[in-house]
């Protein structure tokens, strides 16, 4: 059985601050290990240790049984890569590095024909079988069947851009299950997926024999996956790991609890360690006045440095503090009126079929159903996007004042500019404020970043808190969770909960999905309809 060992590692960034510190855990037997964490924490350089693109300052991270990773990227690739490719670049090694010979040698043979490129070429091939590589094409075959319908050598120099982000996961994902390797790292294996994909996700994951660490913000995922949660947390002297053997529902207690046993350890020690220094300075005094209290004096001496020598106990992490505030307000009755509207296609063709919809003030409305049914399309339409074709007619009500959060965090607008110069040109907001706001959402640091050099669960903080500034009554929120991390997200709903105003919301996430009481559905045969309760089975 494969295993992740991690043993004290440390690690500092360029500019001196520590970022990781005495970080260690295990992963093995076959155990299912969730990486949680703030946004920053140090997740992502973790992971790249684990791959070996970076190594620790300080400490080992040991991997036996070999390693299959599936990047965060997966998912989104646009590029020229075709599925051969795709499925090269998650083998091993070998593997990876015989297919780059084969493509070399038959590439020069091509272009010369001598004997000598002919005799490289047929080297290669031989090296590829002996490798394993025909191996890996039954293994590849058995998956694109499976996952796209097809038998690798009919779809192997498909372009991997014509295949939705969540076939990309799903083929990727089923390629580590079949491989060698007995460990397994996924990092957000669970983006681009729609609910029947992630439920797929967890019965495959649960069911490998393999050990898997994955890193996820999906909380219906890490209950129904996790066997164990290592939960890398914020501290003045850099980010350490705490293991939570039990399962996510029962972590935030678990947390509270062992915070607070650090906090009252801590409280106890200040209280002792005061208690020995007015000792101390009350001997001084008596030392100087009677030579007989000159040795009691400084045996208190010697217990208060011995004291302090042992140092104070660990305190509680750095908790996180996003403050996300949406103000709304009151507006008429009806929201927003549907008579008969059908949404079409970037190429005119029909994603719905007609359907009437009436969203009234106050109402809190998940929008669900598969990838590619015309949720987003529905939200770009209530935007005033004019790009987008539907028949009917759609009427937005009094007083409705819409504010809309991008899935895709798509904004052109915002391009080459600064979250300090957004907020400027946008809200007339100077330094001081700017700062202040960014602060509430965890990021001030960012202030003087371009807004396309954040990372994704920033962009979504700071899409929120322009919400937050627009004042809008009516929210369009298309899968807001998905970059959050886990005390964003939660600091997002409890925002919700205050809200004035109205909310719709594309979404995927089923814990989310809980603080709503309507639900329409986007169904796969094009009908649109209102359901009493969440529907996940399309």
């Amino acid at each position: 059985m494969g295993h992740i060992d991690i043993a004290s590692v440390e690690y500092s960034l360029s500019d001196g601050r520590v970022l990781l510190n005495d970080v260690s855990f295990r992963v093995g037997d076959g155990a299912k290990v969730a990486l949680i964490g703030p946004n920053g924490s140090g997740k992502t350089t973790l992971i790249r240790m684990i791959c070996g693109d970076i190594s620790p300052d300080e400490g080992t991270v040991a991997i036996t049984g070999g390693l299959g990773v599936m990047r965060q990227f997966i998912g989104s690739v646009r590029d020229e890569t075709t599925v051969r490719q795709l499925l090269i670049s998650v083998s091993p090694v070998r593997i990876r590095e015989a297919a780059a010979k084969v493509i070399e040698t038959e590439k020069a043979m091509n272009e010369d024909g001598s004997e000598k490129s002919q005799m490289a070429y047929a080297q290669a091939i031989i090296d590829w079988g002996d490798c394993g590589g025909y191996d890996f094409e039954v293994i590849w075959d058995k998956c694109c069947t499976e996952m796209l319908g097809k038998p690798f050598e009919e779809v192997a120099d498909r372009k991997v851009n014509t295949l939705s982000g969540g076939e990309q996961k799903k083929l990727v994902l089923r390629a580590l299950l079949e491989g060698p390797e007995e460990v397994l790292l996924l990092d957000e294996p669970d983006n681009y997926l729609d609910v029947p994909s992630k439920r797929w996700l967890e019965k495959v994951v649960s069911e490998t024999k393999k050990s898997v660490l994955f890193v996820s913000h999906d909380r219906e995922l890490l209950q129904n996956t996790a066997t164990r949660i290592v939960a890398l947390e914020q501290g003045v002297n850099g980010n350490t790991a705490w293991v939570h053997g039990g399962k996510f529902d029962t972590w935030h207690e678990a947390r509270r609890a062992r915070n607070a046993r650090f906090a009252e350890l801590l409280l106890r020690w200040e209280q002792e360690h005061q208690r020995l220094k007015d000792l101390v300075r009350t001997l001084q005094v008596q030392a100087a006045s009677s030579p007989d209290m000159a040795n009691k004096y400084h045996a208190m001496q010697t217990r208060l440095r011995k004291f302090e020598e042992a140092g104070a106990p660990e305190a509680p992490p750095l908790e996180q503090d996003v403050k996300v505030g949406l103000r709304g307000g009151r507006t008429g009755l009806r929201a927003l009126t549907f008579e008969q509207v059908a949404i079409k296609n970037g190429s005119g063709e029909f994603l719905t079929q007609p359907f009437d919809f009436e969203v009234f003030f106050g109402d809190r409305i998940a929008i669900l159903g598969k990838n590619g049914t015309g949720k987003s399309h529905f939200f770009r339409m209530i935007s005033g996007d004019t790009s987008l074709e539907y028949t009917g007619n759609f009427k937005i009500g009094a007083r409705v004042e819409i504010g809309y959060f991008a899935q895709t965090h798509s904004h052109p607008e915002f391009e080459g500019k600064t979250l300090l110069e957004i907020l400027w040109e946008t809200y007339s907001l100077q330094l001081g404020p700017a700062k202040s706001v960014l602060r509430k959402y965890e990021i001030d640091k960012q202030a003087e970043q371009k807004f396309t050099s954040l990372s994704g669960g920033q962009q979504a903080r700071f899409q929120i808190l322009l919400l937050e500034l627009s004042g809008s009554t009516l929210l369009l929120l298309d899968e807001p969770t998905d970059n959050l991390d886990l005390a964003s997200a939660e600091s997002l709903e409890h925002a919700l909960d205050q809200y004035e105003g109205t909310v719709l919301t594309v979404t995927h996430d089923r814990w989310f999905t809980r603080g709503f009481n309507r639900f329409l559905v986007f169904g796969a045969d094009g009908r649109v309809y209102e359901s009493p309760q969440p529907v996940f089975d399309f």
